[in-house]
């Protein structure tokens, strides 16, 4: 017989692969370093963290719940962070964007930083 929390947390599971699956499709389709980038940390938060959120449902208060949660709040903190890094060396190295990219923000933040140390 299936209870609550497992339908619960066989909702998470779905939730977080349908994440991994629509970001591995991005990976796939989207034009650049820095749009794939964003796809990536899609999967690296919200899918990875369904699936674990879904063990934690799953496991409750043991060992395995607890590590699951602590897994998944440090990856909804850093994974963000580690991205927006990655997308500033790649712009500080010179990588070009897309050709439809409709603004550079990066390039702004440069300028800025540039004519203030005139």
């Amino acid at each position: 017989m299936t209870t609550a929390t497992d339908i619960i947390g066989n909702v998470f599971f779905l939730a977080g692969i349908l994440f991994v699956f629509v970001g591995m499709v991005g990976l796939l389709r989207l034009p650049d370093v820095y749009n794939r980038l964003h796809a990536t940390t899609k999967i690296a938060t919200l899918g990875t963290f369904g699936v674990m959120l879904s063990i934690a449902i799953k496991a409750g208060f043991s060992t395995m719940g607890l590590k699951a949660i602590t897994v998944g709040i440090f990856l909804l903190l850093t994974a963000p962070v580690v991205a927006h890094m990655v997308a500033r060396a790649a712009h500080r190295s010179g990588t070009k964007m897309w050709t439809g990219s409709v603004i550079d923000e990066y390039a702004e933040d440069n300028k800025r930083e540039k004519e203030s140390q005139i």
